[in-house]
């Protein structure tokens, strides 16, 4: 836990069966973070391959100035559990994440650092495989891909511009570790990390890092699955884990929008148009609360009055535009006041 006198930095680097690659991860930590005002957590998260063996025997030779702190899960309980537990155990102002499989740089880490050191203002900073100038090795052509459409959903769904949300590589200020609550134990917690620390209103920077991709056969744990499983956390930690009044606004958006949508196309397309309204409403209401979406709906009701055929779908869209630009004068004018919650 968090103590005063604490060290400046916590590197947490969570492994399971990572045996090929502790000695040269050691090594590059060593090159890179070797001072007395440094902690090194590694959460070895059920290994069965003599991990455990060999961060015992470095932990013994003792050749580092910087604090080594060895925690053993009894069984593999998934990165994001890993990764809870190091913070859990950590004293660092600043927490730096960094995976064992020496996919990404320590060089870059160290270089994230000395950015966030000498500016106070920044709290958070990703590493972005897809920001960089450097060197990048990767022929997984669909786990680049779900990555991707990955980065984009979330921006959609926070009003975010991150190019690489899933990178492993982070550095987060004690202030945004004590505002969130991590819960997710697999490869999740990179979303339910982000999502966290936007519903903090803490501004995620972005770093580009160099990738080096492994094999399967060299030890690569992430799989299509998770890539799937990834798709279920962006709607959990977006439509679920939110509070009482953002979710009431959810599905009075969903449904009045939805409404909206069934004045439009007949038959299949009708449907289609039904759908596609509701995912839309779906969104106004995470962004907007009740009040706020309300002005949207007398909007968008007010615009179907004028035209008719072809000339009310645009009066409507032009009044739907009005309404949003309304609403958000409106959210921005009770946002810090006591009727922020219905705007």
């Amino acid at each position: 836990m968090h103590q005063e006198n604490s060290k400046i930095l916590s590197i947490i680097i969570p492994v399971f069966n990572e045996i090929n690659f502790i000695n040269k991860l050691f090594d590059q930590i060593v090159s890179y973070f070797n001072k007395e005002n440094v902690e090194i957590i590694v959460v070895d998260d059920g290994s069965t391959d003599g991990s455990v063996n060999l961060l015992n025997e470095l932990k013994n030779k003792k050749f580092y100035k910087f604090q080594f702190n060895l925690i053993k899960l009894k069984k593999n309980s998934g990165k994001g559990k890993a990764i809870q537990t190091g913070i859990k155990n950590s004293q660092g102002e600043y927490i730096l994440l960094q995976d064992a499989d020496l996919e990404l740089d320590i060089k870059d880490a160290k270089e994230m650092f000395d950015i966030i050191i000498k500016n106070k203002d920044i709290k958070c900073i990703f590493g972005s495989r897809n920001l960089s100038g450097k060197l990048k090795k990767n022929n997984y052509f669909f786990n680049n891909l779900v990555g991707k459409i990955n980065s984009l959903i979330f921006n959609i769904f926070f009003s975010q511009s991150l190019s690489d949300v899933h990178c492993g590589l982070k550095i987060l200020h004690r202030s945004v570790i004590e505002n969130i609550k991590l819960s997710v134990n697999d490869f999740g917690i990179e979303i339910d990390l982000a999502s966290q620390i936007v519903r903090n209103n803490f501004f995620i920077y972005e770093y580009g890092v160099s990738y080096f991709f492994r094999t399967k056969a060299q030890g690569k744990k992430i799989t299509w699955v998770d890539g799937l499983k990834s798709f279920y956390y962006l709607i959990k930690v977006r439509f679920f884990d939110n509070s009482a009044s953002t979710n009431i606004s959810i599905l009075y958006s969903t449904t009045y929008m939805g409404y909206v949508g069934s004045y439009f196309g007949i038959g299949l397309g009708n449907i289609l148009f039904i759908i596609i309204f509701a995912i839309l409403g779906s969104i106004l209401g995470i962004h907007f609360k009740i009040l706020s979406t309300t002005v949207i709906f007398l909007s968008i009701y007010i615009g179907s009055l004028f035209g008719k055929g072809n000339g009310t779908t645009v009066s409507v869209a032009l009044f739907f535009v009005l309404g949003i630009l309304i609403a958000r004068k409106t959210k921005k004018y009770f946002l810090n006041t006591s009727f922020r919650n219905y705007f």
